[in-house]
């Protein structure tokens, strides 16, 4: 079961939300428990975990966003979508990790569209670690979910994780590609996967992460990549 929570002030637009909830539920086939709240002040406590947060923005009292700013301070793993009439706002979601959002009145096409992303995200979980040896005496666990990008460099890897740290280790790209395509990374070039889940824009001949990172696709391979990259997305950023 994935618990879901709806932070929104009209009560109406809850219940529309929360029935596109149980449609999409009972097309896939999955089991959702729902939350709502009324106000942002409630997701303070950070009491619960849940599995997916629907946040709207225009609320009285704090905002959808000064909220996920401070989901954030504590939470930084838990996917994050915003429902606003107010998208020209939208954009600084990626301010916060916002994977997506939807703009007012919220269809159900929209919604599965966003669901379909969402549900990757959440699948592939924070749960799906990686051991990586860094010496001979110490193996550290690192959640798949918190790494952004991986670079080899002659024998060495690169691990670009959230927060800026970068950890290298020795080892090879191929020994860890399907692993890291198996939980959401695409091949940009010869020399760097990067997380989907992490990819803000992509343009040109490089893509750009939600860090403001950005990583080169090589020639041969930004065709297979962009359609990757595009599909996994469900057509939209």
């Amino acid at each position: 079961m994935y618990k879901l929570l709806m932070i929104e002030d009209d009560a109406v637009e809850a219940d529309v939300l929360r029935e596109h909830a149980r449609r999409y539920a009972e097309e896939r086939g999955e089991e959702f428990s729902v939350t709502w709240y009324r106000s942002a002040l409630e997701l303070t406590g950070g009491e619960q975990p849940f599995d997916l947060i629907f946040m709207d923005i225009d609320m009285p009292g704090i905002n959808g966003m000064e909220a996920a700013e401070l989901l954030r301070t504590y939470d930084t793993e838990t996917p994050l979508i915003f429902v606003t009439n107010l998208a020209q706002y939208a954009v600084r979601g990626y301010e916060v990790q916002a994977i997506d959002f939807m703009v007012k009145p919220v269809t159900y096409g929209s919604f599965r569209l966003r669901m379909n992303k969402a549900m990757r995200y959440v699948a592939r979980g924070s749960q799906e670690s990686l051991a990586v040896q860094v010496s001979r005496e110490e193996t550290r666990v690192i959640s798949l979910s918190s790494i952004a990008a991986v670079e080899v460099t002659n024998h060495d890897l690169t691990y670009h994780l959230d927060g800026g740290e970068n950890l290298a280790v020795h080892g090879s790209l191929s020994a860890i590609a399907e692993r890291l395509l198996a939980a959401g990374f695409v091949r940009v070039s010869k020399s760097c996967m990067v997380s989907m889940g992490h990819i803000r824009a992509f343009r040109g001949d490089a893509v750009t992460l939600r860090d403001g990172s950005q990583y080169p696709m090589s020639r041969s391979m930004k065709r297979e990549a962009v359609g990757t990259i595009t599909r996994y997305l469900g057509g939209s950023i």
